[in-house]
């Protein structure tokens, strides 16, 4: 049965490519209201692409951006699978950095070059293939497929939570499968088994009610900038280790097994340092690069603002400092109870003639799945079959939310299957894809259904 779809999928091969161009070049930036048209568009897109592939399908108007909904479920006594993906992309600026415009795909060096190429379009297109090839071969799918895919992963998914919430029949199902994340490496398959959390903040520190002359008022006021210095100055000490109180309470450590596999794992630090323009890597003391990546808890500022920054100088005292904050987050810290401790932290630690503000943006849990499942088993011998290598178990270190809103709504673990690579340039300018990836990760889709249909229980 597999040899029809093997043969089917490498026939229309050249045709994929091309509808996954004419994808691409739909301008669906979530984030942009001037090119909602646009992202409907990309909407419809997916809605055209399933139901020609054989799934019945419609798309669900929300709050923002439609969800756009398919199912064929008709393998009685098989596993039903959910495939999570979005259809809207990340803004393309800045402009001037791309070698070729953004929504205009250009096909060089064996890559796709457009925004969306990987995230991820590129990505979840392979899923709407294999089942049309399956559907177009055999008039039928070895397991039932649910397809969820939204229009505002890039903005905050607020929608789809309530989607999911209120149609839990709808989206009832035995495993999730999300293609959003990366092989480790060329030639090195990958199943991503765990992901970080996060919290997200933003600190605001106010001193006078206007910006001060420094040197009338220079040392008689609190400066804010100043202040705020200290403060974040003091969320880590010398080993690296985060300060905020009970930080690192419940967090689940590494197993040796674990760290053993990321040993073994291939990875050049001198590369990874030139290939980001560092002359040393840094972290938590007592861990290793990839351990600090992908499955220790980090606190960091993603940016920082006060007082005047235009050319040459303008000497005076601030008004106010901003910091933003996340914190990268393992089993089993909470994000709720650890950004009340986050503010509590720094508001002990607030100099005396400053006010602060602490705006809470979200949060998730990590999460980590087991990686000698059935389900990771049918996985790992598709992506063999399909890559012609096995599949190394990886972390992440950044977050999806949703996979954590399945597990705790939906009550289904994820299988995070990625088929492009960390240095696809995602969400920077002259994003790619592989076409032997898309190729690849299209086949091992294909591949997966038939192997997850035997997973009984």
């Amino acid at each position: 049965m597999v040899d029809q779809v093997r043969e089917y999928l490498e026939q229309h091969q050249d045709r994929f490519v091309t509808e996954l161009t004419e994808f691409l070049k739909i301008p669906s930036v979530s984030a942009d209201s001037t090119l909602n048209a646009e992202t409907r568009r990309g909407a419809e897109f997916v809605l055209q692409q399933m139901e020609a592939a054989g799934i019945e399908s419609r798309t669900i108007e929300t709050a923002g951006h439609p969800i756009v909904y398919g199912a064929w479920q008709k393998a009685e006594g098989k596993p039903t699978v959910l495939v999570y993906g979005h259809y809207d992309v990340q803004p393309p600026d800045p402009l001037d950095q791309w070698i070729t415009p953004p929504f205009e795909p250009d096909i060089r060096d064996g890559h796709i070059y457009a925004r969306g190429a990987t995230d991820d379009k590129g990505q979840m297109y392979t899923h709407i293939k294999s089942v049309e090839a399956w559907m177009k071969t055999h008039g039928e799918l070895p397991v039932n497929v649910i397809f969820v895919i939204e229009g505002e992963e890039e903005v905050g998914s607020d929608n789809l939570d309530r989607f999911l919430e209120e149609n839990k029949d709808l989206v009832a199902c035995d495993i999730a499968v999300i293609s959003d994340t990366s092989q480790y490496a060329p030639g090195i398959p990958a199943i991503t088994y765990g992901l970080r959390g996060i919290l997200a903040c933003e600190v605001i520190v106010r001193g006078p009610n206007q910006d001060l002359h420094s040197g009338v008022f220079g040392g008689a006021v609190t400066n804010p900038a100043n202040g705020l210095a200290r403060m974040i100055a003091a969320l880590h000490d010398d080993a690296g280790r985060v300060q905020i109180p009970g930080f690192y309470d419940g967090v689940i450590e590494l197993t040796q097994e674990e760290r053993d596999q990321f040993a073994a794992l291939p990875f050049d630090e001198f590369a990874f340092m030139e290939n980001l323009g560092v002359n040393a890597v840094d972290g938590e003391e007592g861990f290793t690069t990839l351990e600090r990546r992908w499955a220790r808890p980090t606190c960091d500022v993603n940016g920082m603002i006060s007082g005047y920054t235009g050319e040459g100088p303008k000497t005076i005292v601030p008004a106010e400092a901003r910091v933003k904050i996340t914190c990268r987050l393992v089993p089993d810290q909470d994000p709720v109870l650890l950004t009340k401790a986050l503010e509590q932290y720094l508001q002990a630690l607030l100099p005396t003639g400053l006010t602060m503000e602490f705006v809470d943006f979200h949060g998730c849990k990590a999460l980590v799945f087991d990686y000698q499942s059935p389900y990771m088993s049918a996985a790992r011998s598709a992506i063999e079959q399909a890559f012609g290598a096995a599949p190394v178990m990886i972390r992440e270190g950044g977050s999806i939310p949703v996979v954590e809103t399945f597990q705790t709504v939906v009550g289904v673990d994820t299988l995070l299957l990625g088929w492009g690579q960390n240095t696809d340039n995602l969400h920077s300018p002259n994003e790619r894809f592989a076409l032997e990836s898309f190729r690849q990760g299209t086949l091992a889709s294909a591949l997966l259904w038939r192997e997850l249909a035997n997973v009984t229980g």
